[in-house]
């Protein structure tokens, strides 16, 4: 049983891209650390900005790559490297299009789903996909071609509430992935459907 060390939130950087679904990843750990009166600095050697927080016991840092989505892993690998921090120690907070809005899953491990983040994240863990996740649903669009312009979309007021529900409750129950009782976690928070 690993117990979390870090928190990363994947998404683009700047102001043009902060309320897209890409993003809600970002808004997860944002919201942690607020809640936690975490101060996120800017480390270059990280490539993001970076916050250090007590919870549940622990200390966990919080990091928000600098990068763009599909370069995550450059920020992932650098901190994992130098704080000896392993997959199975890491949650990774994304933008899920598998499931709709409203909907929100802690998972350990597993496959990519096409996630180019996920995908950047696995190659600079040498390959290695054990670490956690928490998949926030965004919806699909319903066709393969209208995937990118639905990420990269702002969200609608409706689909924004639901989402920001979502992370209040994946945030409930975060201690309990933080001392890794995935199991409890996952039982927990995946039967949960915010309403819009």
């Amino acid at each position: 049983m690993s117990l979390l060390k870090l928190i990363v939130g994947i998404g683009n950087p700047g102001e043009q891209y902060a309320r897209t679904r890409h993003n809600a990843g970002v808004w997860f750990v944002h919201r942690f650390a607020e809640l936690q009166g975490a101060i996120f600095k800017t480390d270059k050697k990280f490539h993001g900005q970076i916050a250090l927080t007590q919870f549940a016991g622990h200390e966990i840092r919080l990091l928000v790559p600098s990068t763009y989505m599909n370069e995550s892993g450059k920020a992932v690998g650098a901190i994992a490297q130098f704080y000896k921090i392993t997959p199975e120690e890491i949650l990774i907070a994304h933008d899920e299009l598998d499931l709709p809005s409203g909907s929100v899953r802690y998972k350990q491990g597993g496959g990519l789903a096409g996630h180019n983040g996920l995908r950047d994240i696995t190659r600079s863990l040498a390959g290695q996909q054990n670490f956690n996740r928490l998949r926030i649903g965004v919806g699909h669009p319903g066709n393969k071609s209208n995937v990118t312009g639905h990420v990269l979309g702002k969200v609608s007021r409706e689909d924004e509430i639901m989402i920001n529900d979502c992370i209040e409750e994946a945030i409930r129950y975060l201690p309990l992935a933080v001392e890794g009782d995935w199991h409890q976690a996952m039982t927990s928070l995946n039967g949960f459907k915010a309403n819009p």
